[in-house]
């Protein structure tokens, strides 16, 4: 297993962006599932840019965060707890699916619910 794969889907998991954006390929899909896809690296970085900015202003609390790695996949399952500045507060469960190509993030398949109560 490629150790450095993990490293990227962590920080992408983690909404580090601008961390992974060197290991996009240029044709990268981001499937943001029962939403819409996303293709192509420069719409892939836009999408991220703009959660970003809405991140800066809650706080983000992950309550479990679990890797499983194989050689050119990496899958996270994690639950996060988000608080904005107003105190509002909601819990995320996601898994996203990281599929790589020689190093490089080739397509992003994520699965996001919003609980009404941490699981």
């Amino acid at each position: 297993m490629d150790h450095s794969i993990v490293r990227i889907a962590e920080a992408f998991s983690h909404s580090r962006f601008t961390e992974t954006y060197s290991y996009l390929m240029d044709d990268v899909r981001w499937n943001l599932v029962g939403d819409r896809r996303i293709a192509g690296r420069e719409d892939v970085m836009d999408t991220c840019e703009h959660s970003a900015e809405y991140l800066a202003g809650v706080t983000t609390r992950f309550t479990k965060f679990k890797i499983v790695a194989g050689e050119s996949s990496v899958v996270i399952a994690s639950e996060a707890e988000y608080v904005d500045d107003d105190g509002q507060s909601s819990v995320v469960a996601s898994c996203d699916i990281y599929d790589f190509s020689a190093g490089r993030l080739a397509e992003i398949t994520s699965y996001t619910i919003e609980l009404s109560e941490p699981v």
